[in-house]
């Protein structure tokens, strides 16, 4: 550790107590009080949906005890082969999760990044240091309008807890995009046609690397699937999706 950072872990473990008389720590989905900052609560930590194996070979997708052996695919990866190189997501969207990534995202509640990190982490297949770690972008006027784009915080914790090399500006939006929400996977096409590309210092960092490509959410997968695109057009070797929940409600009974 260096001196920099460790005279930085010093100063925050002597503000602690003041901090937490000052601001009481409460678990960021409920609001009931809990034992110190960046936690959760038992009850919610319960409620997260943990992906478990055994687990589509393409996607993760969970299979629970379906019987299907190691090695199998899910039925949509059967019948289109996905272009990512798998998924590694954090939990499953639950109604907990939903609260933590509103909280994150449109509560402001940033400090909220390292502990979501770690449980993306947590999933991500081992890798070397020289993997690239690339957020999904935003448009600028959203990333002025927030502030922040959460899915660089998350690639920036994951960057410190060794899951690769972080490129935050790989990628570009240069088309605001209207909400996918509702659309059918030709509509979300045509919205997305265009609206993400890479940068000029993009295109000789990708060639023959593996990237982790990042995200709060992974609900159709149709901005994921234009970013995956981009990169394996750029020459990337690989790509993994990791985001902190997943949308795949017919999996949450195959969850811890």
């Amino acid at each position: 550790m260096g001196k920099g950072r460790y005279f930085r872990k010093i100063l925050r473990e002597g503000a602690a107590p003041i901090v937490d008389l000052v601001y009481p720590p409460r678990c960021p989905a409920c609001g009931e009080g809990i034992g110190e900052q960046g936690g959760l609560c038992a009850s919610c930590w319960e409620d997260l949906a943990i992906p478990t194996d055994p687990s589509c070979a393409a996607c993760q997708r969970p299979f629970g005890s379906s019987g299907v052996s190691e090695g199998g695919l899910c039925l949509p990866c059967m019948a289109k082969p996905p272009l990512h190189d798998g998924i590694a997501a954090g939990t499953l969207y639950t109604e907990t999760s939903r609260k933590l990534v509103l909280a994150f995202k449109h509560g402001g509640r940033i400090a909220m990044a390292p502990m979501l990190a770690r449980l993306i982490a947590a999933r991500v297949p081992s890798g070397s240091p020289e993997r690239l770690i690339v957020p999904v972008p935003l448009h600028r006027w959203r990333l002025w309008r927030r502030g922040f784009n959460q899915a660089a915080l998350l690639a920036r914790e994951l960057e410190k807890l060794g899951c690769g090399t972080l490129c935050v500006d790989q990628l570009e939006r240069h088309k605001a995009t209207e909400s996918l929400g509702g659309k059918g996977r030709r509509e979300r096409e045509k919205v997305l046609s265009g609206a993400i590309a890479l940068s000029g210092k993009g295109i000789w960092q990708v060639q023959g690397r593996d990237v982790l490509l990042v995200d709060d959410v992974l609900t159709s997968g149709a901005t994921s699937s234009t970013c995956v695109k981009v990169l394996k057009k750029a020459g990337a070797r690989s790509v993994v999706i990791a985001c902190f929940s997943r949308v795949l409600d017919e999996a949450l009974d195959h969850a811890a």
